[in-house]
């Protein structure tokens, strides 16, 4: 994905030395960066920049400077709508999902980067969830204020980020996201255009990748990403979210070469990788995380995958 010009005098505007965190992340203007490049892009854009520079951000970009994607959002008839446009137009922006959990009377919203080997940059969260408020509140036209901000950093800028945000902060999560009021769902927009959408939705559409084989892959690994919370995802619910029967499913999975078991190994694997690398959890608790459901299981698992114990690992992390 590129960094484009209008983005960077923004946040030139703002306050941000956009020169220094170019030079000191090894990337121009334009050019096409992995996530990886993108991550040390908004890392070095941190340290160069104002403390509140993401939130900021989200409020001094104006509607005309939206891309695509969030415009069919805006002028979408409500909340719900909104998250699902989003949710299934984001990868148009890079390799990122959103994943969108309703689970009795909250709403989670949080952001899934496909090829991340760490964490999202704290700038970047910022901006992200910021966005993302700022979108629905200039939908709804009310102030809404979320359930609470999840944040997977260690407490840091509390006054800031409450200023902002007008809710509780929760710190050390399993990951960044945007809790709100399910009842919230069903608000109308007042910026709702379905002539505008009826414009609009057809190129975009056009533009989402055919589901090819590895494109499935793909989807069933997200939805598998989203569910590391604390269960082991099974293969009717993983069937159940993506409208297939568990049968379809596997028999998908194995004419793209790959079985269901082979595809959860993959992302309890990469989740455990990064839970340990990136977050203050314990391993105790990262093993509840990812479904297992004692300790020396996670253990046996993980040496198979990395050839030493999830201690080992993180101690040569921060070595």
């Amino acid at each position: 994905m590129p960094l484009n010009a209008a983005l960077l005098e923004r946040l030139k505007r703002l306050g941000a030395d956009v020169g220094r965190a170019l030079k000191a992340a090894r990337v121009a203007p334009g050019q096409e960066l992995s996530t990886e490049r993108f991550f040390a892009f908004w890392q070095a854009l941190g340290a160069a920049s104002p403390a509140d520079l993401g939130l900021r951000l989200a409020n001094a970009t104006g509607v005309h400077e939206y891309d695509v994607p969030s415009l069919a959002a805006l002028h979408s008839p409500d909340v719900r709508t909104a998250l699902d446009k989003i949710a299934r137009y984001k990868r148009l922006c890079g390799p990122k999902d959103l994943a969108i959990d309703v689970k009795r009377a909250e709403v989670s919203i949080s952001t899934i980067w496909r090829h991340a080997s760490g964490p999202m940059p704290r700038c970047l969260v910022d901006a992200s969830l910021a966005k993302q408020l700022v979108l629905l509140q200039r939908g709804t036209g009310l102030p809404l204020a979320p359930r609470r901000i999840e944040l997977s950093r260690a407490p840091a800028d509390e006054a800031m980020l409450m200023r902002f945000f007008g809710c509780p902060l929760r710190f050390r999560a399993k990951r960044d996201a945007l809790v709100l009021d399910a009842a919230l769902l069903d608000t109308p927009f007042v910026t709702h255009n379905a002539d505008l959408l009826r414009a609009l939705l057809p190129s975009l559409d056009a533009r989402l990748p055919r589901r090819g084989a590895q494109t499935f892959v793909d989807d069933v690994r997200a939805t598998l990403a989203r569910r590391m919370s604390g269960e082991r995802p099974s293969v009717e619910k993983v069937a159940q979210e993506l409208a297939l029967s568990p049968r379809t499913l596997q028999r998908k999975l194995g004419e793209a070469g790959v079985s269901y078991q082979q595809l959860l190994d993959e992302v309890r694997h990469d989740t455990a990788r990064r839970l340990l690398r990136a977050y203050e959890l314990d391993i105790t608790e990262v093993a509840f995380l990812l479904g297992f459901e004692e300790l020396n299981s996670f253990s046996r698992a993980f040496r198979a995958w990395e050839g030493v114990t999830p201690h080992r690992f993180r101690s040569s992390r921060v070595a």
